[in-house]
């Protein structure tokens, strides 16, 4: 059998002087489709970099220090199709970073001057912690602290500080364990404070008229009635805080002797029976000191990086076994009295 071509004629005619035209069918489908498609590429190439860079910052806590230093924690919602994440820092000067995921997952990462990068695997939310000590600058006795936040943000003031001055006001202001703690907007806040309890200058008003002598005499008396109930607040407030620091360093030893009595190392591992072997050699040696040490003591008795045994102490802290405060700039590692399953 011989295969048999068959010619595809296109309709066309000739005119009289000379010129071919040729009837091309389906001429306004093609026009209209030929839009719609360019737009279908616009959109998917403009849904590609949002992808990419889904983030979304779900809630941002700072807490000052009285060394110029200060916490951020920052909960993230993040693409979990992306198998890393990157976000920029406040600042360069970085301390004691730890990524974590929504499962309690410790995430590994890499930080470049102001800018981390981290391995999501597969998370859909992040938390991240670390120390900074690039927000907060110092002229005399007043500290300034300044951050241009992308979202709103809640502020732990350092104790025994008071705030002097303020770019914007707060939409909220609370006191919290004798700290306040201020709920700041999107956008550039600058916060002026001191540390201490200060007493003003008072000027007193020129006397201009001889008959307003009596008011102002009654003015300033007032004035100096009131500048000496300060001083006596001051001074007795002064003497309570000292008194109570003697009986705190007075007691020291003793409650260290009883806290190693009241722990009970066993009863902390009966309860988090999950708990990694080294995590229960740190909790054996705070114990045997006595319920709390430096973070620095640590370091040298299990000789770990600042890192790593940062990282330690943080897994503790979320097991609900160990809390951490500052203690002469450092931080100090106590052991709860009450786990959170005996409560």
């Amino acid at each position: 059998m011989n295969p048999e071509i068959v010619p595809i004629h296109r309709k066309e005619f000739l005119r009289e002087d000379g010129m071919l035209f040729v009837r091309t069918e389906g001429i306004i489908e093609t026009m209209v489709k030929a839009p719609l498609i360019i737009a279908s590429f616009i959109v998917v190439a403009l849904a590609m970099p949002i992808q990419t860079s889904f983030s979304s910052t779900r809630t941002l806590d700072l807490i000052l220090y009285s060394d110029g230093s200060v916490h951020v924690s920052s909960n993230l919602d993040v693409d979990p199709l992306n198998p890393d994440f990157e976000i920029k820092l406040f600042g360069p000067s970085i301390d004691n970073f730890v990524a974590v995921s929504e499962n309690g997952f410790l995430l590994s990462s890499e930080i470049v001057d102001d800018k981390v990068t981290i391995d999501t695997f597969g998370s859909s939310s992040i938390t991240i912690d670390y120390d900074i000590h690039d927000l907060i600058s110092k002229e005399g006795r007043v500290w300034t602290f300044s951050l241009d936040s992308p979202t709103n943000y809640s502020l732990l003031m350092p104790q025994n500080s008071i705030i002097v001055g303020m770019n914007a006001l707060p939409s909220n202001m609370i006191i919290v364990n004798d700290q306040t703690q201020l709920e700041l907007s999107t956008g550039l806040s600058e916060i002026n404070y001191i540390l201490g309890t200060t007493n003003p200058p008072v000027i007193s008003p020129p006397v201009t008229d001889p008959e307003q002598f009596s008011v102002d005499i009654f003015t300033i008396s007032i004035i100096g009635v009131s500048i000496a109930a300060a001083i006596v607040g001051g001074i007795i407030l002064i003497k309570r805080k000292q008194t109570q620091s003697l009986s705190i360093l007075e007691n020291e030893s003793p409650k260290s002797e009883t806290n190693i009595d009241s722990l009970d190392t066993e009863t902390i591992f009966n309860l988090r029976p999950e708990m990694r072997e080294d995590d229960k050699e740190i909790i054996k040696f705070i114990s045997e000191n006595g319920g709390q040490v430096l973070e620095s003591d640590l370091r040298k008795k299990f000789l770990q990086p600042r890192t790593t045994m940062w990282r330690a102490v943080k897994r503790l802290e979320r097991q609900g076994v160990i809390e951490i405060s500052k203690k002469d700039l450092q931080n100090l590692v106590k052991l709860k009295k009450v786990l959170e399953d005996e409560e």
